[in-house]
């Protein structure tokens, strides 16, 4: 069940983002495409309820309930990001607005983007772990919640090698040629 809200969620989450940009620009209602927009992290809320909910009612912990806390720490890290990814692509097709910007591929400019990646990353792993660490002291019984501390054993493990990666291009940033 878990998993199926996770899904639900996930396009509940993107089509709150078409509502509210399509009523910002086609229909020229600022506010109202705020509103919209405003509501994508009650969506986060309720699958946590729910989720918190079904472990609460004595059921064990599955990969399912340690997704959906990771799909809450990534959404809450990334999404103000990808909102701001879909407005401006949104604004340069429907109202006019300027082209999106060509990614940046190397030099400083590339090794910065790659460290704030990974910031985003640490701001998700701390809102999700902080989730699962909770989910385990609520149930509070190490045979029920294993595989909530194996998700965030291996989403650890996923940050150490993300670190490794996004700031190996700090210390040997990429050329031109090379991102060509």
């Amino acid at each position: 069940m878990i998993g199926w809200l996770i899904i639900a969620c996930e396009i509940g989450f993107w089509l709150f983002v078409f509502a509210g940009l399509s009523v910002r620009y086609l229909l020229g209602k600022k506010k109202t495409g705020a509103i919209l927009l405003f509501f994508t992290p009650v969506i986060d809320l309720l699958l946590i309820a729910v989720t918190i909910a079904d472990l609460y009612s004595g059921k064990d912990a599955e990969f399912t309930h340690s997704l959906a806390a990771i799909y809450i720490g990534c959404t809450i890290a990334f999404g103000h990001k990808m909102i701001q990814w879909a407005d401006v692509r949104f604004a340069s097709r429907f109202a006019g607005g300027p082209a999106p910007a060509k990614p940046v591929k190397a030099g400083r400019e590339h090794a910065q983007k790659e460290r704030n990646g990974w910031y985003r990353h640490f701001l998700a792993w701390l809102i999700g772990g902080g989730l699962l660490a909770g989910m385990i002291l609520l149930i509070g019984e190490g045979a029920r919640t294993e595989e909530l501390s194996r998700a965030l054993l291996y989403w650890s493990l996923m940050l150490a090698a993300d670190f490794l990666y996004s700031f190996s291009y700090t210390i040997w940033p990429r050329s031109k040629k090379e991102a060509a």
